[in-house]
């Protein structure tokens, strides 16, 4: 892989004690945080990236978990209806059949405690958006719209990062146990 890739690059089961996500730089405000566009570079491809941190211990960059809603995709499909708003296409764990809720509804859920299945997890932040969405995915074509429309439509402040693109919501696992399709989600108390 790094004669491929032409660097270093190590494969590892484990997570590394500091991490760091390299991320291409999107054409659209609220891609990344404006404070990390400023410091971007442009590699041997030319295209500009960035370095950032991941979350502790892991390979993510917020949580463990991903969460998207059927409502935010309906919502999204109807703002940009060229864009094929497949739940594939962002990579979630958890796609959460919200009916007629409103769009965003996960927006706030934030501190709140789910059991999903035998799975207690924690939503932590709503989920910023790289370029990721964008590109092919098996029979899903690649299509720059797609981030147009978030962005257009759902730029939120995530802590001192400044307002960017997001959908979903990052989560932590507190209890681990079996999800299966069709499980129930309940707001589960703190004790």
């Amino acid at each position: 892989m790094s004669t491929l890739l032409g660097r270093q690059v190590v494969v590892s089961a484990g997570t590394p004690a500091h991490g760091t996500l390299e991320r291409a730089v999107p054409d659209y405000e609220g891609g990344v945080p404006d404070a990390v566009r400023a410091s971007a570079f442009v590699d041997g491809t030319g295209g500009e990236i960035t370095v950032g941190t991941v979350a502790s211990g892991t390979f993510f960059d917020h949580g463990r978990v991903h969460l998207v809603t059927t409502s935010s995709l309906t919502r999204l499909r109807s703002v940009y209806p060229a864009g094929d708003f497949d739940a594939r296409r962002f990579r979630p764990n958890l796609v959460v059949d919200t009916g007629g809720a409103p769009a965003f509804v996960e927006d706030g859920w934030q501190d709140r405690r789910l059991r999903v299945g035998e799975a207690l997890l924690r939503v932590l932040v709503p989920t910023p958006r790289c370029v990721v969405p964008t590109l092919g995915h098996d029979e899903l074509m690649a299509d720059p719209g797609i981030m147009h429309a978030i962005a257009r439509e759902h730029r939120l402040q995530i802590w001192d990062l400044g307002r960017l693109t997001c959908l979903g919501v990052y989560l932590d696992v507190l209890e681990p146990g079996t999800v299966r399709l069709g499980d129930p989600i309940r707001q589960q108390d703190a004790s």
